[in-house]
């Protein structure tokens, strides 16, 4: 099969090459390969993919918050531009997505066929990048996935033990509350989505979830620093540019009917710390 990675630099884009490495692939990314030019599409149709798998996108929340330009250009109309890719080239298209499409408001887990309600303009730009996918594109996957971590890169499991190192202290909201995902856990579902054929919405997150706190007090018990004090807050004390969805946990019902599930979020960090052992 041959398939383009887009974002191929990034944490999920690492671990999807490594999931996929049996396969003809191609890796873009910046500063070789920019999605908010035209002429990228060219450079997918040459390679006359069966699948792109789109993960490359802006995620830094706050940065998207400043930025609303930035965001709309690199998540929405990089998608169209990847989304037109697919309908010349006859690819199917996965469009890696998030939980911030939700408000999370509903006081419950989201199902794949919730409405989203984008708050931040990283979330509306995300819905918007998904609207260009189902719009254009017959054969799609859209995979909504939250709290992407994995042991390349910056993360919420990296900027805690850094801050428990520099300061001694930790404060973790409470009333933040989602599922940690490993992203190669996400890989390997993607890697068994792809050859389905079942195009739609998918929500593939590590299964169970829990509030940043709770994620924050396993990291140090995991990293061998609980011994670090961590305070509970809410988010309300902790002003950020964008605030987050504070419920969005995702159900898997479209994935788990087709076999594909992923483990419970402890088991997938406690591998993320037992490769500092191996």
């Amino acid at each position: 099969m041959r398939i383009v990675i887009t974002g191929c630099k990034g944490q999920l884009g690492k671990a999807l090459q490594s999931a996929l490495a049996q396969e003809q692939l191609l890796g873009l990314d910046l500063p070789e390969w920019d999605m908010t030019d035209p002429a990228c599409i060219r450079t997918v149709v040459g390679f006359q993919p069966d699948v792109v798998i789109h993960a490359a996108a802006m995620t830094n929340v706050d940065a998207c918050e400043r930025d609303p330009e930035a965001a709309f250009r690199v998540n929405v109309l990089g998608t169209h531009y990847m989304a037109l890719a697919c309908g010349q080239s006859g690819a199917a298209m996965v469009h890696v997505s998030t939980n911030d499409v939700f408000d999370g408001t509903l006081e419950r887990p989201y199902y794949e066929w919730d409405m989203p309600e984008p708050k931040s303009v990283y979330a509306r730009s995300k819905a918007a990048a998904e609207f260009y996918v189902r719009t254009l594109l017959n054969h799609f996957y859209i995979v909504r996935t939250a709290w992407l971590y994995a042991r390349a890169g910056s993360n919420f499991v990296t900027k805690i033990l850094a801050t428990a190192d520099q300061l001694g202290t930790l404060q973790v909201v409470t009333d933040e509350v989602s599922s940690p995902t490993y992203a190669p856990d996400l890989a390997q579902a993607i890697a068994r989505l792809i050859l389905t054929g079942h195009y739609g919405i998918y929500h593939f997150t590590n299964s169970g979830f829990c509030s940043r706190y709770d994620w924050a007090c396993e990291v140090l018990k995991l990293a061998g620093r609980d011994h670090v004090p961590v305070e509970p807050i809410t988010t309300d004390q902790w002003q950020r540019q964008a605030p987050p969805p504070l419920y969005t946990p995702l159900v898997n019902l479209a994935g788990a009917a087709l076999g594909i599930t992923l483990r419970p979020w402890q088991k997938a960090l406690q591998e993320y710390f037992a490769g500092d052992r191996a």
